[in-house]
This record gives C-alpha cells, structure tokens and sequence, in this order.
C-alpha cells in the first residue's frame, strides 16, 4: 500500500475508528513521506517533535486560508477557531497565550489539587448512587466529562447550571479540526459554534456588569482596556477554545485511559495498591492511545526533515499518535507498559503551541484513575464501547460500565504523589 492510499485508508470511517494499523503502513515508507503534492505525513517520533518546535512551520494563516476555503470567513466555526491562540501564528499567538498563562501556571494548577479530587469524589458519589439498582451506567457522561468541564468551567466563571450543554457544542464545533469535514458536518459545526459564542457574548455583558475573581472578566478587563492587546473576535474566540479544549481532551483521556486500565487488569491492580504511581500511568496512557492524534503545520521556508525536503508552502500532517508509537523511541510500542522510563509522549504537542492546559489535565487524570479503581475495584465494560468517527481528537461516543460493589475507601485526601509536569 502506498502513502497515498493509506491516507485515503486513514481518513476513512474505519481508519478513524482505529488508526494504528494504517499509521504502521505510513511509518513504512519512513517517518517523513510525501502522501500527495504539497502535503507530507510525519510518523516519526524524532522527526514530528523537531517540526513542532521549528520557527519555519506554523499554523494556517487567514493568506493560506483564503487560497484552500475562500469562503472560510463565512463560517462560524472555522472563523472562530481561525482567531483563537490556538491557530494563530507569533506574534499574535504569543500575545494571546500571554494573557491566559497565568490561570494554568504549575503553581496555579497545584493549588487546584484538593478541589478537583473533592469533586472528583462528588461526581463518583452520585455515579454510585445511580447505579445502585446494578444497571450500567455511562462514565463518560457520569464522571469523564462532569469533571474537566466542571474545572475549567469554575476557571472561566461559568455557572454550574450552564455546564450540561457545552458538550454537544463543543462536539459539534470540534468537527471543523478533522482533516477533511462534509458540507453537512460544516454545518452541524457552524449551529454549535454560533450557539457557544451567543453564550460567551451574554456572559462577556455578564461579567462587565458584575466583575468576578475568574479568568473570563480578567480577559474582559483587558479588551475593554486595550483593544489591541485583545480584540473583541479574539476575546470571544479564546474563550470559546479555552472552554472547548479545557475537558474535550481531558475527557476522552479518561475515556480512553479506563478502557486501557480494564483491558489490563494487572497494571489496574498495581494502580489500585500504588496510587503514587499514578504520574506514570498518566504518561503512558497519553502515550498509548492519545486524546489528539494530529496537528498540522505548514512551512513558510524550505525545510528537510528526516532525510526529506519540504518546500516552502508545504503541510505536514504531524501524527502525533503514530509518534507515540514510534518503535525507534518506545521499545515494543503496541505494548501498553506503564513502567517505561520518561514515556514522554507527544500528546499534547511542543513548541509554541504546547497545549497550555496540559498540567490541569494531567492532574485530573492523576487523581481520577487511582479514586475510580481504589473505589469500584470490580468496574467492568458492558459491552463493547463504540470510538466516535474522529480522528483528531479521539475518543468514544459513550461508554457503559457496571460498578459492582463499591469500596470503603478513605476520600478525606488526595490519592496519588504531586501532578507530574514532564
């Protein structure tokens, strides 16, 4: 199979649903290999880390934008994304990244520690009790997505009542960073976005009127202070990123992490005695089976890259789960083993664009993964869980489990030694 044809392989449903065979096929043509004109897919673990990081590659910008979706401006989804940190290049994305640092510092994050296990133990309290009657339950609509959305909606200001709804908007504008999306699930796409930012439109009036101690005033505070420092599309766009990617990932991490965890029982039991290893397991389930898969840069110079030369002009489709993967990096890759030696993967990117909410998604998945072992030792699938069609951001549709007989455990305090920040 040539490179081509695995990425036709790769974009398909089937390929989404399960991309590490297809990325085995891409990696045999070498880590760097030219798919189609114009467009290179990266494989390599060495090689995808170095074209993160590397000034000559960036994001799309509005120019090349305009030459691949002319009409882009008239989507609300993509325009959205298009003025977000998240697909800016420096000096605006340093500028924008700059203002929303502070809320995600080590600092920040660690003092956070006792609050999300207090609410970790909360919602698995109120899971327990829905699944008193031995039904199965949906952990990821139970536990997996309350809590990242419930932290980051706590950073952001946003009031508990409102929290239930952003997680059909957020799947619905998510579709526009697959690398292909239908006419139809653009539009799916631009209703979940309007509906997100008309929601941050009434709370920026929300929070003019009655200034809080959260992030979304202080990013008001700045825009009505200086507008360019932060304009009012850019305002409204990062807010609406910060909220999306502050529990997408995390919860398909934790999704995706249990089914490793039950499908491997000793490494769970070995959790379960040690919470202290939990940092460790962390690493290696976002290495193992990422929350993202791909990003992709384009280079406005002449690169070379693991033995290949980019032109200026080209995109590269950095598979950061393929990465993960790379036996030159990882002895036995497909082989989940959380006692490996600084797994380092490349889940949450590097360079520039490092997703800024790493450390808080560590540090739910450190506490999360030993509380819901420590107190459902006999957790089980009911059934065979179903992936969702994305390869971007992975992650199941649902994911129905029985608790058994829960466990008398102690809750008083955090499990598990201090968030692990690689």
């Amino acid at each position: 199979m040539d490179a081509a044809e695995a990425m036709t392989l790769l974009m398909s449903p089937q390929g989404r649903i399960d991309p590490y065979p297809t990325y085995e096929r891409l990696r045999a043509h070498g880590p760097v290999v030219q798919a189609m004109p114009g467009l290179y897919v990266v494989t390599g673990y060495p090689e995808v880390d170095e074209l993160l990081r590397d000034p000559r590659l960036g994001v799309l910008d509005d120019e090349r934008r305009d030459e691949v979706w002319p009409n882009w401006r008239a989507s609300p989804a993509v325009s959205s994304i298009a003025r977000s940190m998240l697909r800016t290049n420096p000096p605006d994305h340093s500028r924008m990244r700059r203002l929303a640092s502070g809320a995600f510092s080590p600092r920040r994050v660690a003092g956070m520690r006792d609050v999300v296990h207090a609410q970790a133990v909360e919602l698995l309290d109120a899971m327990v009790a829905r699944a008193s009657d031995g039904e199965p339950v949906d952990v990821l609509a139970d536990f997996a997505y309350p809590l990242p959305v419930g932290v980051i909606c706590a950073l952001l200001g946003v009031p508990a009542a409102d929290r239930p709804m952003f997680r059909r908007w957020a799947g619905d504008l998510t579709g526009v960073l697959e690398p292909e999306i239908t006419a139809e699930e653009l539009a799916v796409a631009d209703a979940g976005a309007t509906e997100l930012r008309d929601y941050f439109v009434e709370l920026v009036v929300d929070r003019r009127r009655a200034p809080a101690d959260d992030l979304t005033t202080a990013l008001v505070q700045v825009h009505d202070a200086d507008g360019d420092r932060l304009t009012g599309a850019e305002l409204l766009a990062n807010l609406m990123v910060l909220l999306v990617a502050g529990f997408e990932t995390t919860t398909n991490l934790l999704g995706n992490g249990l089914v490793v965890l039950l499908g491997h029982p000793e490494a769970a039991a070995a959790l379960r005695a040690d919470p202290d290893l939990a940092p460790a397991y962390v690493e290696e389930l976002l290495r193992f089976d990422s929350p993202v898969q791909l990003t992709t840069r384009i280079s406005t110079a002449p690169v070379r890259c693991g033995g290949v030369d980019l032109p200026a002009g080209s995109a590269a489709l950095l598979l950061l789960g393929a990465a993960n993967r790379d036996p030159r990096r990882f002895a036995d890759p497909q082989r989940f083993d959380p006692t490996r030696d600084q797994a380092h993967p490349l889940s949450f990117g590097a360079g520039p664009h490092y997703c800024l909410g790493a450390g808080l998604a560590r540090l739910e998945a450190q506490l999360a993964f030993p509380l819901l072992l420590r107190r459902l030792p006999e957790l089980a699938l009911a059934g065979t869980p179903r992936h969702r069609t994305r390869l971007t951001l992975r992650g199941y549709q649902s994911l129905p489990v029985t608790l058994g007989t829960p466990a008398v455990v102690d809750r008083g305090t955090p499990a598990g030694a201090p968030p692990s920040t690689p």
